[in-house]
């Protein structure tokens, strides 16, 4: 694997498990096998470095997402699916977990990919939504857009609840609360 994707994947890595402050140019340098020279040959510094791995990060959950919203079925079943696929729960969310590190929020630049994630997350719910109203499948009255943040709330939610409990229940028991809540929104 060439030296800038070593530390692409490293930083994704190090921002997922320990946050930005827990990430050093160091322990970068040191996952990814790769010299300090290396690094600032790529990158003008860790900010710009976070950066790469975040818009990374953001590009990877938008794929695999993509992967149920645009797949076969209605429009429960591809939510449902999304809703259940597999993930590294006590881990948590790559992008949902930087939205709560305060270095993160702080710098627009580090900030701006995780906000456009979560509103391409919402804007794509909230279009599977509406294609379920219009096909019929939930009523007139029902705003895509509503659901589409109660869906992403709870999925965030999940992984807090599960990360405090330090088990997968918890997600698990909101995940399929909202699944068994779907079929109801269309009566």
């Amino acid at each position: 694997m060439e030296t800038l994707e070593r530390l692409i994947r490293s930083t994704q890595e190090l921002l997922w498990d320990r946050g930005y402050v827990g990430t050093s140019p160091k322990a970068i340098q040191r996952l990814a096998d790769a010299g300090q020279g290396s690094m600032y040959h790529h990158f003008s510094g860790k900010a710009e470095l976070a950066r790469a791995a975040i818009e990374r990060s953001a590009a990877e959950l938008r794929e695999s997402a993509a992967e149920q919203f645009d797949g076969p079925g209605t429009a429960t079943e591809r939510i449902s699916h999304y809703l259940e696929r597999d993930r590294d729960v006590l881990r948590g969310c790559r992008i949902g977990r930087l939205a709560a590190d305060p270095d993160v929020i702080a710098d627009p630049d580090l900030r701006a990919p995780v906000a456009e994630t979560f509103r391409w997350l919402q804007s794509r719910l909230a279009e599977i939504v509406a294609e379920g109203k219009n096909k019929g499948e939930y009523p007139e009255s029902l705003d895509p857009e509503q659901v589409a943040a109660t869906i992403a709330a709870v999925l965030q939610g999940g992984y807090v609840l599960a990360r405090a409990a330090n088990s997968a229940e918890p997600f698990e028991l909101a995940v399929q609360g909202l699944i068994s809540l779907l079929p109801e929104v269309s009566r």
